[in-house]
């Protein structure tokens, strides 16, 4: 399998094989090669549909039934690659060459690569392209840059402040502690303060430790498992407690949530019920859902626990085991490679989990949870020695 982008003869291509045959997509118009016009591509595929737009003018190819998913793990080469050898011959149209030019802005999967040397897994005979201190994306937020005698200076937009315009006008006087993060609250001109874990408060001054983890829906714990390089990922297990009188919510998920193709296992409710979804690499998840229980709402301790073994799902709830399908009975893909991180409640701050999860699930999560264990190991996951935001302390009261 490839998908490959090219100039040839001119005209940019976009060639990809999913397992069965080569699609070929190349622009209506030329690259214009006097090196001073900078071009925006957009390319990709959706299953074995492709399409190709440069500077707004798009080609599509509605392709014929066939293989949908694309089965590569190499690294992803910008500009040229390694050995010239590596390169496919049905991936582009002339003999392999590298490219000579200028490329910023690469985002894949809506992930921005950072094209540094210190961000790059490696690379060979590349120079600044842009040769003064304003380069690409120096000021944020749509700020302008001016070089400078002594370097540069941003001209910002009237909601953001700082020397790179990376401040919003509404943190620039905060009072959040040295364990907190400034969220801008602009519609009231304000701010609010998101602790980091082990703090609480409004300003994030106050110390705690808990043993249940308490979620108020701006919450997440991003747990990595130590012990992930010694697992037997054709056999997972995530177990766990929760309380909830919400009727939406992810609770955990496994997996590292980057783009569409990583696998996963998640838990949470929807429409008060619990909520299963596990993707092996087939991309294509199917929900497991058991509607005779619509009491996970109802402000009561549930425990939970999702056995995997290959593509074989069991799930247990109070104890009873309440699903158990077989998702691939063609063993196409049987191990969860999760990469060995497990959130709890939602993501990262900024990433909305109804988009991280493409409608899997619609909220984080609002309630507590305690007791995780992965796999069989003998002790509970320290969720306080892992990061996170906006944890309070759910011991009070249990």
């Amino acid at each position: 399998d490839f998908l490959c982008i090219s100039l040839a003869n001119g005209f940019l291509q976009l060639r990809y094989n999913l397992g069965d045959r080569t699609v070929i997509l190349q622009t209506l118009q030329k690259v214009h090669a006097n090196g001073d016009t900078w071009h925006s591509l957009n390319a990709g595929r959706v299953g074995n549909e492709g399409y190709l737009d440069l500077d707004g003018i798009n080609v599509t190819r509605k392709a014929s039934p066939g293989m949908n998913a694309l089965d590569t793990h190499t690294d992803f080469f910008v500009g040229g690659v390694s050995s010239l050898n590596l390169v496919n011959p049905m991936a582009i149209e002339n003999e392999p060459t590298g490219f000579t030019g200028c490329i910023r802005e690469i985002v894949i999967n809506n992930r921005e690569l950072n094209l540094t040397v210190t961000d790059s897994k490696g690379g060979a005979n590349i120079g600044d392209c842009d040769g003064t201190d304003c380069g690409y994306t120096v000021c944020k937020n749509n700020g302008t840059c001016q070089v400078e005698n002594t370097g540069f200076s941003c001209s910002c937009p009237r909601e953001w402040t700082g020397t790179m315009c990376e401040q919003s006008i509404h943190c620039s006087q905060n009072q959040c502690g040295s364990h907190a993060l400034c969220i801008p609250q602009p519609s009231s001109f304000s701010y609010t303060c998101a602790c980091a874990l082990g703090w609480t408060g409004k300003y994030c001054y106050n110390k705690i430790e808990f043993y249940i983890a308490e979620f108020v829906g701006n919450s997440y714990i991003k747990y990595t498992d130590p012990l992930y390089g010694k697992r037997d990922l054709e056999y997972s297990r995530l177990s766990l407690n929760f309380t909830t009188n919400q009727t939406e919510g992810l609770i955990a998920w496994m997996g590292k949530s980057e783009d569409e193709d990583n696998d996963f296992l998640a838990i949470g409710l929807a429409n008060g019920t619990l909520k299963v979804v596990i993707n092996l690499g087939e991309r294509i998840s199917v929900p497991l859902m058991h509607s005779k229980y619509f009491t996970c709402s109802d402000g009561r301790w549930h425990f939970i626990t999702v056995a995997q073994q290959q593509t074989c799902i069991k799930v247990y709830l109070d104890e009873e085991l309440i699903l158990f399908e077989d998702i691939d009975p063609q063993r196409k893909y049987t191990a969860l490679n999760y990469g060995g991180i497990c959130y709890f409640g939602g993501f990262e701050i900024g990433r909305e989990v109804n988009i991280v999860t493409t409608g899997l699930f619609q909220k984080e999560f609002i309630g507590k949870v305690k007791d995780v264990v992965l796999f069989q190991d003998s002790k509970k996951i320290r969720l306080m020695k892992a990061e996170g935001y906006n944890i309070h302390d759910g011991n009070s009261g249990n």
